[in-house]
């Protein structure tokens, strides 16, 4: 395969010192049943072999080389290099199943009003084992309104998303000065002006090191917190008092929980009294149950 004059969808693949998973990544794409696409590989000041382990796919990829400055950039780049309707993005270290690109180009053709759709997701370890399932949301009403009660609702997300590419004159591009969590922000932005969808299928793979949660936790706290308040205008206004400070709460008592799975049972608490500060009334019951379990050293 050879890239198209015309793609109808560009695959955006962001790597840094990515020789060591990429190739799964990019043969994933390459074993799709659809074909009308380009695949866009922004090497992101890699110092390791990525280079060489892409140039035997030649013609295949349209590889972009530059200078280090981090994933939103990376993705950011691929975005402004890309030709499609649609792009759909592949992080270096996730892959694709079969039928995932065909499954979502024809739902989105089909449905003018869907600006940006993801699919179910199975997340697995380095071993190869099966973890779990990140299922398609359930939501009522406005999606962007459920976004801000779970965060994490678009299912596969910086690995399962395709979008028009001419929403991104709307939404704008990937915020490059978050440390973290930069695709939920982006989500939140495209919902605010379109709509979005899932295919009910397992067709994209995320792999989950052991380690990275407890690695990351503070920064992906600090980011989740910055993403709701940044974002907290796009609501409607009646909805940036109590349906946001609720969201708020949901924020700090799932970061609660996780700092106490982690053994840090001080900052565990500290979120927990956050979250009954922001919503009293609607979390407090949960709040103080999660307390008294943490009191108590059940396992969350």
């Amino acid at each position: 395969m050879t890239q198209l004059s015309d793609p109808l969808v560009s695959v955006i693949i962001p790597a840094y010192n990515a020789a060591w998973c990429i190739c799964r990544a990019i043969d994933s794409v390459l074993e799709q049943g659809y074909r009308s696409m380009e695949i866009i590989v922004v090497d992101d000041g890699s110092s390791d072999d990525t280079q060489q382990v892409l140039a035997p796919y030649g013609e295949k990829l349209c590889v972009v080389k530059q200078a280090n400055g981090g994933l939103s950039n990376a993705r950011n780049t691929g975005i402004q290099t890309a030709r499609g309707d649609y792009v759909a993005f592949l992080d270096a270290d996730d892959w694709w199943l079969p039928g995932k690109l065909e499954a979502q180009v024809r739902l989105m053709q089909d449905h003018p009003e869907i600006g940006f759709c993801s699919v179910a997701t199975n997340v697995e370890d380095p071993d190869g084992n099966f973890l779990n399932l990140w299922p398609c949301p359930q939501w009522q009403g406005s999606f962007l309104e459920a976004l801000f009660h779970e965060n994490a609702a678009v299912a596969g997300s910086g690995s399962g998303v395709m979008a028009r590419r001419e929403l991104f004159e709307k939404a704008g591009l990937f915020d490059e000065g978050l440390k973290s969590l930069e695709d939920i922000d982006m989500w939140m932005r495209l919902a605010a002006v379109a709509g979005y969808a899932c295919v009910n299928e397992p067709l994209a793979v995320i792999l989950k090191r052991p380690d990275s949660m407890s690695r990351n936790l503070a920064v992906m706290r600090d980011a989740a917190i910055q993403v709701m308040e940044k974002n907290r205008s796009l609501l409607p206004i009646q909805l940036q008092e109590g349906h946001w400070r609720k969201g708020m709460a949901a924020v700090f008592a799932d970061y609660a929980k996780w700092q106490y799975r982690i053994g840090r049972r001080g900052a565990a608490l500290r979120d927990l009294r956050r979250a009954f500060f922001f919503a009293p009334l609607s979390q407090g019951r949960l709040c103080l149950g999660l307390f008294k379990d943490m009191l108590l050293g059940r396992d969350l």
